[in-house]
C-alpha cells in the first residue's frame, strides 16, 4: 500500500526485454532497500529483486506490461518512486495500491501564476470513479481532481511542490501516463453494480 507522495525521482539505468517480461535496473537514492520489498515505480507496485548501493532492480511481468507504460521505459527516463508505507506512518496523500488501471493521455496544460492545470483524457474505469475534489493517482502521484469538465475528461492542478519534486512538471500534450482511479471509489461503484444486478435478477 502506498500514499501517493513521491519520495524520490528516479532514473532508469537499464531496461532488458526478455521473452519472460522485463528486467529494469533503476537509480534511486534510497538507503536499505531489500530484495522482496514493494517500490512503486511511475505508479505500478513493484517487487525488488536485487538491489546494489544507489540503485536496485525489478522485474515487470508480462501482464503488467500489457496495462501499464513500462515497456516503453529507456535508459536516462526519470520516474517517481515511492517505497511501501509502513504501519504507524502518516497517511499524506490518499490509499494508493499501486495498481494501474489504465494509461491515460495529457490533453491540455494550461500555466497559472501559482499553478498548472493539466487536462487529463481518461478510460471509462478511471472516470467513472472520478468526481470533482475527489482522489487520483497520476505516474504515482497523488493529485486531487480540480473538475471533470466533460465525459472521458478530468482536470489535476499542479502545485509548485509537485512540479519540481516529481516527473509532473515536464507533461506535454500527447504524453502517455500512469491511472489508477480511488480505490474507495472503485469499491462503491462495483457495490452499486452489484446490487442493481441482484435487483435486476
Amino acid at each position: 500500500m502506498f500514499t501517493g507522495l513521491v519520495s524520490a525521482v528516479g532514473e532508469v539505468q537499464s531496461a532488458r526485454a526478455g521473452t519472460d517480461g522485463l528486467d529494469l535496473t533503476i537509480g534511486a537514492p534510497y538507503d536499505g532497500v531489500e530484495p522482496g520489498e514493494s517500490i512503486a515505480v511511475a505508479g505500478a507496485c513493484l517487487t525488488v529483486v536485487t538491489r546494489e548501493p544507489g540503485r536496485f532492480a525489478v522485474h515487470v511481468v508480462g501482464p503488467t506490461l500489457e496495462r501499464t507504460r513500462l515497456g516503453a521505459l529507456r535508459p536516462g527516463d526519470r520516474v517517481n518512486l515511492e517505497r511501501a508505507v509502513r504501519a504507524g506512518e502518516p497517511l499524506g496523500g490518499h490509499l494508493v495500491q499501486g495498481h494501474v488501471d489504465a494509461v491515460g493521455t495529457v490533453i491540455a496544460v494550461h500555466p497559472a501564476a501559482d499553478r498548472r492545470l493539466v487536462d487529463l483524457g481518461v478510460p471509462e474505469a478511471v472516470w467513472d470513479v472520478s468526481v470533482p475534489l475527489g482522489s487520483v493517482t497520476v505516474e504515482g502521484v497523488s493529485l486531487t481532481i480540480n473538475a471533470v469538465p466533460a465525459h472521458g475528461i478530468i482536470q489535476v492542478s499542479l502545485v509548485p511542490h509537485t512540479l519540481e519534486r516529481t516527473t509532473l512538471g515536464a507533461l506535454a500534450p500527447g504524453d502517455p501516463v500512469h491511472l489508477e482511479g480511488d480505490v474507495i471509489g472503485k469499491y462503491v461503484k462495483a457495490f452499486l453494480q452489484k446490487g442493481a444486478s441482484e435487483l435486476g435478477s
